[in-house]
């Protein structure tokens, strides 16, 4: 209802649909009488106490809404998961069989999930209370012809705020009065400079969200100057409440690897107990068994056949990935969030601070002596001035040159201090450029002589210092170039070289670079105030400066790479789209780059948006609702979508893309709280290392499914040819439970520790719609399952009608299925051959099986363990060298399928060069 109890404030035939706020359409378009007359409110004496408390009833409190879920909600809802059924079916059947421990163990495994999953859920709701305690607590209203500090909550549309430096501004208002007035914004369009703020109209209909200078969103920071706004939104109609709002709609789904694994689960699922439904109905029509034998059969071939282990095997690949991406500063707050970004063909991007150094810097010096470059990335403490020939020039002997410089450090107010081992400013953005500047080319601190000051003031578009300079006095200035060349033009008309310096500053503006002029004018001795009616007055304009906040030197080559790696990256910033496209064009983030604004994605269908979205590189001007768009028209193109982020407003989008990816060290605790993982060190770089790590782990899941599924299929086989056969099993219960037991804890964990194989970031993201398993590893299951069933069996019948007991008949058996699984890690660990130079890389496997060599002499030869999988004290011929033999057979088997696989690859690929 406070939707549209807000519009009753606004003329009828007012477009109310905006981005933001539904009041807030057109409000940079109206005068002061105007906002008057549509807010029902006075400039001057605000609003009466009574209409405030009216407006209050009707629209509700300024604060924004969290709907809490119920915690046990929240938990119950980490148990709907397929995987999780064929766990609790497995505990469930070996609690039948009275195998406690086992079903112990299953149990422990699905609780000890979904407090994994309960706990991220409860960090994501995190995020919704952080965005609300960006909300001030007090702010001084105009209230009854007063000024009163009120509570937040209490402000109404209509009431009109007064601001001061520091503050914070407390709801989204048009602004009726803006004395030399900045706000900081990097809350909603994530560009960390000060705005400068305006109160005169803008006659433009679609103004992007960066640019609504005579507009203040509340959670936004006022860094100095002072004004007086008209509140014209509040509470979750605001430009923050929007973000929350956004924050709140976008679900949690799950990830690729969860649903390709969600679906493998149902499959294996269905097939087992279909298969085991179908050989009950056999037995009992061919009374092959008796009823009860018949049943602890099936019983045995689900237990056998069910990859118990492959969700448990599945979480240790991903918390080894995790761990390992945690000693590359990357932490991962979800499991699966480590195996997505393998599977991620966008990354997203914000432009400061991730792509860039988020430090203004002087790249650029033009005089009428030359065209000059500075080195050093950001405010390094050394740098050069090269000329057009890349030598270095000798600034000192260089009249123009030498005042620059001087000028620069004369009229800067910023400041610099080392701070675990990094430069931090403190000032002013464009003033630590000009600091960073004098610092690098002279090695010392600017020593200022100032004897009188004029501050910048966005009115006049620039700032002048009175100093002393040895016997001199000079009134230096700097500002925009335009309006300092018109200074010299009031006192000079014929001045002549204007425009020959404003080609310069477009070429510099069309860089993306901020334009800065620099000049000074000799003054008398006994001038002791900076007259700003004199400025220009026998003025010398010694030369102008580019500054950009140069892009990040070790992020063009992780670009380079990510490309290399069929990985696309995209920036989407809140920053002008000229400097967006030049940073883009310096870091080779892609061919004939495109860039789009918010403004001009407002004007597209969702349709539209979705078909044009890939030809985009640069998204600037973007708003958090616009950022949000541009994640779901990417996954409908089916794109694995990553997103980095570390403001507010990349909440919304952080939560909604396949994996969510914050900073560290400047990212809020709204962007952290959203996002699956978290960059401790603000690394771009670290992206493509946790690229290269998903893709390992996919690698490394896949082959344990792929070792997993065989070997398990192998033990209900043997059941299954049994009852075929109408012969005794060669194996009982408790040896199946035993086998996916130990592989469980043992072998299987071997894939954990296998390196990345050659080329695994030149061969593109995994396409997610084709599953785990390709059509190669279906057939490969097939046939291993079938060959070391077959062996075993064969082994079996043979030794047995030699006059071999049923027990040592079990025993052998049971060592082939064992023998069989250690012969085929050594085919399925790579895609090489087995004996080959990459043999021992993976030392670990090697004590894995030596382990499991000493469980099987422990389940054989001790006297209790006998007793419980009904084992016996075979000799070394029958229980070691006949499983090697069959061992060996199952590897030549396999090595020679994967000859012919790696045949078949090259052919492929080299009919499709």
């Amino acid at each position: 209802m406070q939707d549209d109890q807000q519009t009753h404030l606004i003329e009828q035939d007012e477009d109310t649909g905006d981005d933001g706020a539904p009041s807030q359409k057109q409000n940079w378009q109206k005068s002061s009488a105007q906002l008057e007359n549509r807010y029902q409110t006075d400039a001057i004496t605000g609003l009466s106490t009574e209409a405030a408390e009216q407006r209050l009833k009707k629209f509700g409190k300024n604060e924004l809404e969290v709907k809490k879920k119920s915690n046990w909600i929240l938990f119950f809802k980490q148990f709907n998961n397929s995987i999780v059924y064929i766990l609790a079916i497995t505990a469930i059947v070996t609690l039948l069989m009275r195998h406690y421990p086992d079903s112990i163990v299953i149990g422990s495994v699905i609780i000890a999930n979904a407090f994994v999953g309960f706990f991220q859920e409860v960090s994501a709701d995190n995020a919704l209370n952080k965005i609300q305690e960006l909300l001030v607590a007090e702010s001084f209203v105009i209230r009854d012809g007063q000024r009163k500090l009120m509570e937040v909550k209490e402000i109404v549309i209509g009431d009109i705020v007064s601001l001061e430096a520091g503050d914070s501004v407390p709801a989204d208002m048009r602004l009726l009065t803006a004395d030399n007035l900045k706000i900081q914004e990097s809350t909603l369009t994530g560009e960390t400079n000060s705005v400068d703020k305006i109160e005169e109209v803008i006659a433009k209909e679609n103004v992007p969200l960066a640019e609504r200078a005579n507009m203040a969103f509340a959670a936004t920071a006022v860094t100095s100057g002072s004004g007086t706004g008209i509140v014209v939104a509040t509470g979750m109609q605001s430009q923050i409440g929007k973000i929350q709002s956004d924050v709140i709609k976008v679900k949690s789904k799950a990830t690729p690897l969860m649903k390709n694994l969600n679906r493998l689960g149902i499959t294996l699922s269905l097939a087992i107990l279909a298969i085991a439904v179908l050989l009950f109905f056999l037995g009992m029509h061919l009374e092959i068994y008796s009823l009860p034998t018949l049943t602890v059969a099936i019983i045995t071939l689900v237990v056998g056949s069910m990859p118990e282990g492959m969700p448990a095997s599945v979480s240790v690949v991903l918390a080894m990935g995790t761990r390992k991406l945690t000693g590359k500063n990357a932490i991962v707050k979800t499991l699966p969030a480590v195996e997505t970004l393998g599977a991620v063909d966008i990354v997203n991007t914000d432009k400061t601070g991730t792509l860039t150094k988020n430090e203004m810097t002087v790249t650029d010096i033009v005089t009428l002596n030359g065209e000059y470059t500075v080195s050093g990335v950001g405010y390094d403490a050394s740098g050069q001035i090269l000329d057009t020939n890349n030598r270095v020039a000798t600034w000192e002997n260089d009249d123009k040159l030498r005042k620059l410089i001087k000028i620069a450090g004369q009229t800067t107010d910023a400041s610099f201090h080392l701070e675990d081992g990094a430069w931090v400013l403190t000032g002013e953005p464009t003033d630590g450029a000009l600091t960073g500047l004098y610092h690098k080319i002279t090695g010392k601190e600017p020593d200022v002589t100032e004897i009188d000051s004029l501050p910048f003031d966005s009115e006049f578009r620039y700032s002048a210092r009175l100093v002393q300079d040895e016997r001199q006095r000079y009134l230096m200035v700097k500002g925009a170039p335009q309006t300092l060349l018109n200074k010299i033009k009031k006192f000079n008309p014929e001045f002549a070289g204007e425009q020959q310096w404003l080609d310069k500053v477009v070429k510099l503006s069309k860089q993306g670079k901020r334009v800065v002029g620099l000049g000074l004018q000799k003054v008398n001795e006994t001038e002791e105030l900076v007259n700003p009616a004199k400025i220009g007055e026998q003025f010398e304009f010694v030369g102008i400066v580019g500054i950009i906040d140069p892009p990040r030197e070790e992020v063009k080559a992780a670009i380079r790479q990510l490309r290399y790696a069929g990985v696309k990256v995209k920036m989407i910033t809140g920053d002008d789209p000229n400097t967006a496209l030049a940073i883009a064009n310096q870091l080779d983030m892609g061919e004939n780059l495109k860039a789009v604004t918010g403004p001009e994605l407002d004007k597209m269908s969702d349709q539209e948006l979705i078909d044009k979205i890939d030809k985009y590189t640069v998204f600037a001007r973007t708003t958090p609702s616009d950022k949000l768009k541009i994640v779901k028209a990417q996954q409908q193109r089916k794109h694995v979508v990553s997103m980095t982020g570390d403001g507010v407003n990349d909440a919304p989008a952080l939560k909604q893309a396949d994996i969510g990816v914050a900073m560290g060290i400047k990212g809020t605790d709204v962007a952290k709280g959203s996002a699956d993982m978290v960059l401790a060190d603000d690394n771009f770089t670290t992206v493509l290392s946790a690229v290269k790590e998903g893709r390992l782990v996919f690698d490394n899941i896949r082959k344990t499914i792929r070792f997993l599924l065989p070997t398990s299929f192998a033990e209900g086989l043997i059941v299954v040819f049994s009852i075929l056969l109408d012969q005794t099993m060669p194996l009982y219960p408790t040896q199946l439970l035993w086998i996916n037991m130990v592989s469980a804890l043992t072998i299987q964990f071997a894939f954990i520790f296998e390196p990345a194989e050659n080329g695994i970031m030149t061969r593109g993201p995994r396409d997610i719609s084709r599953g785990i398993l390709t059509k190669f590893d279906i057939v490969e299951i097939a046939y291993v399952s079938i060959l070391i069933a077959s062996l075993g069996m064969i082994m079996y019948n043979g030794m047995t009608a030699l006059g071999m007991s049923h027990v040592m008949g079990s025993t052998m058996t049971l060592n082939i299925i064992i023998f069989g699984k250690i012969f085929y890690l050594f085919n399925i660990r790579n895609n090489h051959l087995v004996f080959s130079k990459y043999f021992f890389q993976n030392k670990i496997a090697f004590y894995i099986i030596g382990i499991l060599l000493l469980l099987q002499m422990g389940i054989i030869y001790l006297p209790f363990m006998q007793e419980i999988f009904h084992t016996g004290s075979i000799n070394f011929f029958y229980g070691w060298v006949i499983p090697s033999i069959t061992g060996l057979i199952v590897l030549i088997v396999t090595e020679l399928l994967k000859i012919a696989r790696l045949v078949y690859s090259k052919k492929a690929s080299k009919s499709k060069i």
